[in-house]
């Protein structure tokens, strides 16, 4: 794994990747009887890596969801599920832009040019 803070950020999309694949899983699986949902879990772990030095410890977890079954013994929340997905969505995409900020970085300190992925939005509007 690599080490700093990119090696960081790539361990978090990493494990936002996960979270987003268990969570099209679970939703997937909604009406499916006896399903359990799953839950993955890197933070916590990312925190203590971080406290250590480096992501090099940190690992990802994934494991049944403790949420009780319904009836037909499937667990799965679509409303919390739908949060999550957008939570999920949300921290890729910070983590995705904290990445390519720094890949820039790099760029822009090995001599290449450092330009902005994309233009930021336009704050002003054209005349109707």
């Amino acid at each position: 794994m690599t080490s700093g803070v990119i090696g960081i950020l790539q361990f978090a999309i990493d494990g936002i990747t996960q979270q987003q694949n268990a969570t099209a899983n679970n939703l997937a699986n909604e009406a499916t009887p006896g399903y359990t949902a799953r839950e993955v879990s890197f933070e916590s772990s990312l925190q203590q890596a971080l406290t250590a030095g480096g992501p090099a410890s940190a690992q990802t977890t994934t494991a049944p969801s403790p949420a009780p079954a319904a009836t037909n013994g499937n667990n799965v929340d679509p409303g919390a599920e739908l949060v999550a997905a957008t939570q999920d969505m949300l921290h890729y995409q910070q983590v995705s832009d904290s990445l390519n900020a720094q890949l820039r970085l790099i760029q822009g300190a090995a001599g290449g040019s450092y330009q902005w992925a994309s233009s930021p939005p336009s704050t002003s509007r054209a005349p109707a």
